[in-house]
């Protein structure tokens, strides 16, 4: 038992970061699943934990209320911004979302009296626990599930497969990228919000283009056929720098290599059915 406390102590953070990863990654898995490649689950993230930390230490909300904040705010500025730039694909559309990224981030640095400007907020109360944690990952999991075997799943397909297509055959085409738009935000900004009560302190640098990029490698390394993938390329994101500390500096060449080959060689993410099925269907053939 205390060589199980003693792992927690230490990695403690690091096993709850797998968790809000994965929800950040399931939430961008979203736009991607109905072919939008937006670029603002970083700042989503952000909005629902500066909105989260406010509730809990301006005025003193219990942490449900702050967890159901953190994910309405994100959730309202996202049909917002969504009625102009959902019109937009491709890099078109990554580029008004990433400079919406850049808008709250400034936006943030300008207004200290309530954000704490470039120091960020410091103190937020640790409300976070693992079961919160897991409890949030288990319930995204199931709404999204229920979502991809559902019409509106079908329809995210289609509009992802050709979107022309798609609004001839009857499907509402710019109703369902708003779904998925203001979903992914919701999703985004519970991570934000959970993770927020999990460090204590939280700054505009968290939120950038970085975190934006980190957020898309995630999903996109592990495959976005299945819920399965973002949740893959979530845990390896989170785990590969850890597990690489040995070697010291050279640690983010050896990390970036590895992601290099992986999408290299893996172009439709690790977790791919499609590719599990061929190699099913060749192992068969050689045993007949």
């Amino acid at each position: 038992m205390s060589a199980l406390q003693t792992f927690w102590d230490i990695y403690g953070n690091l096993v709850l970061s797998l968790g809000t990863n994965a929800l950040l990654a399931l939430s961008i898995w979203l736009t991607l699943a109905c072919g939008m490649l937006a670029m603002a689950n970083a700042a989503f993230m952000g909005i629902g934990a500066y909105t989260a930390a406010l509730l809990t230490m301006n005025y003193d909300m219990p942490f449900s209320v702050a967890l159901a904040g953190g994910m309405v705010a994100p959730a309202v500025v996202a049909a917002l911004i969504g009625l102009p730039t959902i019109r937009l694909s491709g890099v078109y559309l990554a580029m008004a979302t990433l400079g919406f990224g850049e808008v709250v981030r400034v936006a943030i640095l300008n207004t200290e009296s309530l954000t704490g400007g470039a120091l960020g907020l410091n103190g937020i109360p640790q409300s976070t626990q693992w079961w919160h944690v897991a409890g949030a990952v288990v319930i995204v999991l199931l709404v999204l599930w229920r979502v991809r075997a559902s019409k509106i799943g079908r329809a995210f397909d289609a509009i992802r497969s050709d979107e022309t297509a798609a609004g001839l055959m009857g499907i509402d085409v710019r109703a369902n990228k708003m779904l998925a738009f203001i979903l992914g935000a919701a999703v985004a900004g519970l991570a934000g919000a959970l993770n927020a009560h999990l460090t204590f302190f939280i700054g505009p640098q968290e939120f950038g283009f970085d975190r934006g990029v980190e957020i898309l490698t995630m999903t996109i390394l592990g495959g976005i056929n299945s819920l399965i993938g973002p949740l893959l390329g979530s845990a390896i994101i989170t785990v590969l720098p850890e597990a690489l500390r040995g070697l010291g500096d050279f640690r983010l060449v050896a990390n970036g290599v590895i992601l290099v080959l992986i999408v290299l060689f893996l172009p439709q993410g690790i977790w791919d059915p499609a590719r599990f099925a061929r190699w099913t269907r060749k192992g068969g053939k050689r045993h007949a």
